[in-house]
């Protein structure tokens, strides 16, 4: 058991990778608590889970609920080791079309929430004295830019920056922060797209197929455990070679 007797959080973690990811560390020992704004889900998602799983209700632009997860997971499992920053959503758009509105959100969810996810478990960590792992959640589209999703884009970047930025502050208190950026993986957003859209993008995958969450959830698995010891300030591209 790679992550016996750990505790990991995973935001997002009522569907797709967040929830994948979520299986592969309770697999490998872990006990979890699950992060989500979608109570009702959260609840469906844990019943999958099994034991030593905890659900909480959580924004993660307030540092008032990102903190409470952490310490929820102290509170209820006695450590945390593992902080996953997973959470967020998409609402692309062309420049000209896109409101101010649309490209806060955006940021906020994906670039703040995992500032505030990699603040508040540091801090935590630091406080036990836990030589954990924290891992966010970029994508391949803050390596190349997408068209149609500055927001996403910018915000995707942005999180490289800030995972080699807290490696670097974090490094000396054994702390480990690294990123994953996935690329088209099989999930409830991407299958909702266009048979012609989806057809282009998988024209562009040297390994022919789309990802499935659990061939990303296997890497953050990589990340969390010990495999990873002498890893921080990385970037792990999940991506079927695309934009390799």
């Amino acid at each position: 058991m790679l992550l016996q007797d750990k505790t990991s959080v995973v935001t997002g973690g009522a569907r797709g990778i967040g929830l994948a990811t979520a299986r592969a560390l309770a697999a490998q020992g872990s006990n979890i608590v699950l992060a989500d704004l979608d109570g009702e889900a959260l609840d469906r998602a844990a019943e999958t889970l099994g034991k030593n799983v905890v659900t909480i209700a959580c924004d993660v632009t307030s540092a008032e609920d990102i903190a409470a997860a952490a310490t929820s997971a102290v509170d209820t499992f006695g450590s945390l080791d593992v902080m996953v920053n997973n959470a967020g959503f998409t609402r692309d758009a062309t420049m000209r079309k896109m409101t101010e509105t649309d490209f806060d959100d955006v940021v906020s969810v994906h670039l703040k929430g995992a500032w505030l996810g990699t603040r508040a478990a540091a801090d935590v960590m630091r406080k036990l004295g836990t030589q954990g792992s924290i891992i966010n959640v970029s994508s391949i589209s803050g390596k190349v830019g997408m068209a149609g999703q500055t927001n996403y884009s910018a915000a995707k970047a942005g999180i490289v920056g800030l995972t080699k930025a807290a490696a670097k502050e974090l490094g000396f208190a054994g702390i480990r922060v690294n990123a994953i950026q996935p690329g088209i993986i099989r999930t409830e957003m991407v299958e909702s797209l266009r048979p012609d859209v989806l057809e282009k993008k998988l024209s562009e995958i040297p390994l022919t197929r789309f990802g499935e969450p659990e061939e990303v959830a296997s890497v953050v698995l990589f990340l969390a455990s010990g495999m990873s010891s002498y890893m921080t300030g990385t970037v792990l591209e999940i991506t079927g070679g695309r934009h390799a």
